[in-house]
């Protein structure tokens, strides 16, 4: 880069010096990683600008399929991009969206008052990770379709016909060399269009998967149109929780001219599920509009319970945490120009964005608990139980943590530790049983494995308060075993992991009905009570074989039935099916340490299923469904998702 080029750094400098090979060498900061998270990541890309355009009150229909080569279409019936010359660049408007990073129309006030904040850089970005991607813009009458391959150009934007419609068209197909998989899972696109729709309502989305066909021979299809939004979302993620109260508390409006939009119930749980969103992207990690709205539902619930007079027998402070106990909330705020913390957009950083989220709970809270006097009463009951239960958690909490010179280093006795200390190598297998516990003590490479055997089946914490988890047994082992604790700085119920011990936790269970009921089991914990440990990648289920597929001297393990079909076709050779014997682990303790070692746990040869979390909402969801009380939406799951589930009616 030359002097003159140093001192005239601007946007225009950047546009022209960033040509779309930087996107290919280092994709990842532009989608964050090239697994399966870019992948989908593309996808909403596209999506998103769309969305866009149904947020300026453009376009109310949007189409998403899946072809059966794994592209992706997406139609919506906006105004369609513009195909005019764009009088800098020389070449029509879409090209220069389609090739030009940081071109787009969210830089432009007058077009669109908020977008999520990508869209000069999303669809490029898309285009350049690409092998094959297609435009097609119906406008003014008119069709144009422009080709390109690898983000450059084939041929100018050129006029193919007249139509009646408008809207914008892209299909593309990523390119095979920089994602290290090109499969594209619809649930995961279903759940996320799924949330698109209740967080922007009246909207139609469609998505389509042409590579599955149901019992007619039709693709798989879904539509979600959402008419009240957010009361909706909060109905869908607790329809398999029992409300406390009659209906869904609802606010929608703006202030000081940033559109806020709240909705919450309380259930009989003990969980807190909040989710945040701005210009529909999920903040998981929260930010100023959370603070403000913890901040408004604090001192609104406060103020009404100390003014009804049921505080005046409790013996100790009610902190705001009680407040959230049970609590399921979602809040959506649509801000011109979001400041993100940090490159994954996970955390809101505007300041003028708290007093607007705190007042418009205030409000929306105050004049709910005047209109229902018995709902408000309820609300202040489960407050006060919530606060006498965290009372006893205190408790059982610095139970959980306390050592002392006596106890030494106050690890779990049944932990069998490893000799290094350094987290980033250090793994601890969560094993089921004492047995498998033994084998693996016997077979592990005891430089960095540690072993902790777990007795039967750990609590449900889905069910269950917060003292009551922290009282058990099991479950306090983990915490001493793991070396996190409970409270930081900021939050007293946050996780503290400055001194987690290991970097990777691997589930290790039993490949039977019980063993997956195990697995769900600690995934629920680490889920509801240590999320930050699977946000971070720690979290990981070991995968033991299913068969040994044995004649003489040669054996060979198997994964699947597939694969054990291959390997008696093999190992047989001109000889008969009946001269391999195939033995079926149904569970760890029939392997002797050597076989569990080269199978499940050496790191050159095992593998290893990492746990991430998708989509909050809709994990949140799935969580409730199958580990809560209600029956029939379970059964429905195991139907639907389980390859050889027979469900005795």
């Amino acid at each position: 880069m030359s002097e003159e080029k140093q001192k005239n750094y601007s946007a225009d400098s950047i546009q022209a010096l960033e040509g779309m090979e930087h996107v290919r060498m280092r994709p990842s900061m532009y989608i964050g990683d090239v697994g399966i998270r870019g992948l989908h990541h593309l996808v909403y890309e596209v999506v998103d600008n769309s969305i866009d355009e149904a947020m300026g009150g453009h376009c109310d229909e949007i189409q998403v399929w899946i072809n059966e080569d794994n592209s992706i279409g997406v139609r919506d019936n906006g105004r369609g991009i513009p195909v005019d010359m764009h009088k800098k660049e020389g070449v029509s408007a879409l090209e220069v969206v389609m090739t030009k990073i940081g071109a787009g129309g969210k830089f432009d006030k007058d077009s669109y008052k908020v977008s999520g904040g990508l869209h000069g850089v999303g669809v490029s970005v898309v285009n350049a990770l690409s092998d094959d991607l297609k435009a097609t813009v119906y406008r003014d009458g008119k069709v144009y379709e422009q080709e390109y391959k690898k983000g450059k150009a084939l041929y100018p934007v050129k006029e193919v016909g007249t139509t009646d419609i408008r809207g914008t068209e892209v299909t593309f197909k990523p390119d095979g060399t920089i994602f290290e998989n090109t499969e594209y899972s619809f649930e995961t696109l279903k759940d996320r269009m799924r949330e698109l729709s209740f967080l922007n309502k009246g909207v139609r989305i469609t998505i389509t998967d042409h590579r599955e066909k149901d019992d007619e021979g039709n693709s798989v299809s879904n539509e979600f149109y959402s008419t009240e939004g957010l009361k909706e979302f909060v109905k869908y993620i607790d329809e398999t929780r029992e409300p406390l109260i009659g209906e869904v508390i609802h606010m929608e409006g703006e202030k000081s001219g940033i559109p806020v939009e709240v909705a919450m119930i309380y259930n009989t749980s003990y969980a807190e599920n909040i989710h945040a969103y701005v210009n529909n992207i999920n903040t998981h990690e929260g930010g100023t509009h959370l603070s403000g709205f913890r901040r408004g539902l604090t001192a609104t619930l406060k103020k009404y319970a100390e003014t009804s007079g049921m505080l005046d027998k409790l013996k100790f402070e009610i902190s705001g945490d009680d407040f959230r106990e049970g609590l399921t909330a979602i809040i959506s705020v649509k801000v011109q120009e979001p400041q993100f913390e940090g490159q994954t957009k996970t955390k809101l950083g505007n300041r003028e964005v708290t007093a607007p989220v705190s007042q418009a709970v205030t409000e929306m809270l105050t004049n709910y608990l005047e209109e229902h006097p018995a709902d408000a009463k309820t609300i202040v009951q489960k407050v006060i139980l919530a606060a006498t239960a965290r009372h006893a958690a205190t408790k059982a909490r610095e139970m959980v943590q306390r050592k002392n010179v006596m106890s030494g280093s106050g690890l779990p006795g049944k932990l069998s530790d490893c000799a290094s200390k350094d987290p980033a190598v250090c793994e601890l297998y969560l094993v089921e049983g004492d047995s498998a516990g033994g084998t693996a003590k016997q077979g592990r490479d005891r430089h960095f494995q540690a072993i902790m055997p777990l007795r039967g089946k750990i609590l449900n914490v889905e069910k269950a308060m917060q003292h009551k988890i922290l009282d058990n047994e099991e479950i306090k082992n983990i915490y001493t075993a793991l070396g996190v604790r409970i409270g930081t700085e900021e939050d007293a119920r946050a996780l503290n992991i400055e001194k987690l011990r290991y970097h990777k936790v691997i589930i290790m269970c039993d490949a039977d009905v019980d063993g997956s009921h195990i697995e769900t089991l600690i995934l629920t914990f680490f889920f509801r009570y240590m999320p930050e440990l699977i946000e971070k990648g720690y979290i990981y289920i070991a995968t033991p074989p299913l068969y040994l597929v044995k004649k003489g001297k040669e054996q060979r393990y198997c994964w699947n039935d597939k694969e054990r079909d291959t390997a008696i076709q093999e190992i047989k050779g001109a000889g008969k099916e009946g001269s391999v014997h195939v033995q079926r682990y149904k569970g760890l303790g029939e392997m002797n340490a050597e076989q569990l070692w080269s199978t499940t746990m050496n790191p050159e040869f095992r593998t290893l299923r990492q746990i991430n979390i998708e989509n909050a909402a809709s994990a949140d969801h799935t969580f409730s469904m199958l580990m809560g009380d209600d029956v029939p939406p379970r059964r429905e799951f195991i139907e639907a998702n389980a390859k050889y589930a027979k469900v005795d009616i």
